[in-house]
């Protein structure tokens, strides 16, 4: 990656994440990256390629996160633990605003617009990811309790913008530890 691409990306995402997707236009990333138009266009031939370089960098973040904390020898549980704290641990930080994907989402409902797609991807891997977890605890209902370890996850995100993050947090954290300790034979519907 190009030193400009990546002075490029990094602006956007500063940008993007902090005031919003439709809020900065190409020519404050510009201006803030110290390129030139031409450069932005070189990289990216559009704003919407910007901002799925944006969620992608971010989706890259979170993916290298999930498989340092699936080190050999570490039992599915922890790892599945491992994953929740990474997640208090970005609600905690300064600057938080929620979870990027949720909030582009939330600015491109379209589900055929490439942002949303990048959303949608990201979402499925998670998922995807999470039941893997799950289902190596060897509990029963491991689909069940991605799901429900995914919606934790995304209230947190939500919530810990919205107000004090330590109570956030901490009900997200009993409510993992509540998920790994089930262990009914079928979930409930209600």
């Amino acid at each position: 990656m190009s030193e400009a691409r990546t002075r490029l990306l990094d602006t956007a995402t500063g940008l993007f994440y902090a005031e919003g997707l439709h809020a900065v236009g190409v020519e404050r990333v510009i201006s803030e990256a110290k390129v030139t138009r031409a450069t932005l266009y070189r990289h990216f031939p559009g704003k919407n390629d910007l901002l799925v370089a944006y969620l992608k960098q971010a989706d890259d973040a979170i993916r290298t996160r999930t498989q340092q904390a699936r080190t050999p020898g570490t039992a599915p549980d922890d790892v599945i633990r491992a994953v929740a704290h990474a997640i208090a641990d970005d609600i905690r930080r300064d600057g938080f605003r929620g979870c990027a994907f949720l909030n582009a989402a939330a600015e491109f409902p379209d589900p055929t617009h490439p942002v949303h797609r990048a959303v949608l991807d990201h979402r499925h891997w998670f998922l995807t990811t999470m039941t893997e977890l799950f289902t190596a605890t060897t509990k029963p209902d491991p689909e069940p309790a991605a799901r429900h370890f995914v919606m934790l996850r995304d209230g947190a995100m939500a919530a810990g913008c919205l107000t004090d993050p330590e109570p956030v947090t901490e009900t997200f954290l009993r409510g993992v530890e509540g998920l790994l300790g089930y262990r009914s034979g079928r979930a409930s519907n209600t």
